[in-house]
């Protein structure tokens, strides 16, 4: 016998990702959602001062309750999770472990909306480790939450694939708008007891490690085609850069250029108004589109000649650091 009845829906997320799939949860009929979990807020900008997620800006202005407990291990913040009394609770980039009694206690237990498919990239950062390693495509995968990293059994997935030209950003969005439509259709199927959990191919298992600012400085003896990767998985964080003069100089948007001889790596070959070309390892280049001198805006090849052109020329080098 099926279920058609809306579900009470506790959502657990974080960032622009999640707030995402709490918009799409807000707007279907087939669920109402009672309680709102996010992170503790945190300082943010240059001033430092507390800021809050945008779930939890998305939460207060539809009137949600929101709950920001440090930790969801101890006894009296899964007896209040359980006074909810939720059908299911829908977890995304939340950042905080579930542990079994908390994932135990809603009826239908709580889904997970990953954006890659597993069981590859799982962990912290699945969008920008799929760039970084030049995947053809990616996805969405919506799975039956475990007391496992991303393990648990995967009840839909759809995919998408990634441009030559993907940023971060741009890959982002698209699997915002992928990943809610396959979730309100999850949280249906197992409203009516028609979801076909499959187990994830541990063997196929590939880890995304938070990526770290340390990771941006660019190393010129790599070649180009890497690079250019990390320049678009680095889009918006931590930004690619490289130390020209002393100065870090951010990389926003770049592209493979010319094959090219007798050129040190990190060294300026030409600068154009359609780009900046700088050597890398293999007799590659990098071609800069889009750059940012330290406190500025980000400038094209072309208003950045215009404005440090006796930097940008040809025979300078970027260190290493």
């Amino acid at each position: 016998m099926t279920n058609s009845s809306p579900l009470r829906i506790i959502f657990a997320g974080t960032p622009a990702f999640a707030a995402a799939h709490l918009q799409a949860l807000l707007d279907w009929n087939g669920g109402q959602v009672i309680a709102v979990y996010t992170q503790p807020d945190r300082p943010a900008g240059r001033g430092k001062q507390l800021a809050a997620s945008p779930v939890k800006q998305l939460a207060l202005a539809n009137a949600l309750p929101v709950l920001q407990p440090v930790s969801l291990r101890n006894a009296d913040a899964q007896a209040q999770l359980k006074a909810l009394g939720a059908d299911i609770m829908v977890v995304v980039a939340y950042g905080l472990i579930l542990p079994t009694p908390v994932l135990e206690t809603p009826r239908l237990g709580c889904v997970n909306v990953h954006a890659s498919i597993l069981p590859r990239w799982r962990g912290a950062a699945p969008i920008q480790r799929a760039i970084e390693a030049g995947d053809a495509e990616t996805g969405v995968t919506i799975m039956q939450m475990d007391a496992g990293l991303d393990t648990g059994a995967m009840l839909s997935i759809v995919r998408c694939a990634i441009d030559a030209d993907e940023t971060a950003a741009t890959l982002h969005d698209k699997l915002a708008a992928i990943g809610t439509p396959a979730l309100l259709a999850t949280l249906q199927a197992l409203n009516e007891q028609r979801a076909n959990p499959q187990q994830q191919d541990d063997a196929l298992n590939c880890y995304a490690a938070k990526i770290s600012k340390d990771e941006a400085i660019i190393d010129w003896q790599q070649p180009a085609g890497v690079l250019d990767r990390r320049v678009r998985a680095f889009n918006p964080f931590p930004i690619a850069y490289g130390v020209l003069s002393g100065e870090r100089v951010k990389f926003h948007r770049a592209a493979p250029g010319p094959m090219i001889s007798d050129a040190n790596p990190g060294s300026i070959v030409s600068a154009e108004r359609d780009g900046i070309v700088v050597a890398c390892g293999d007799n590659t280049s990098l071609r800069i589109l889009e750059l940012q001198w330290p406190g500025g805006k980000i400038l094209s090849s072309a208003e950045a000649l215009n404005g440090r052109g006796d930097l940008l020329k040809p025979g300078a080098r970027f260190d290493a650091a």
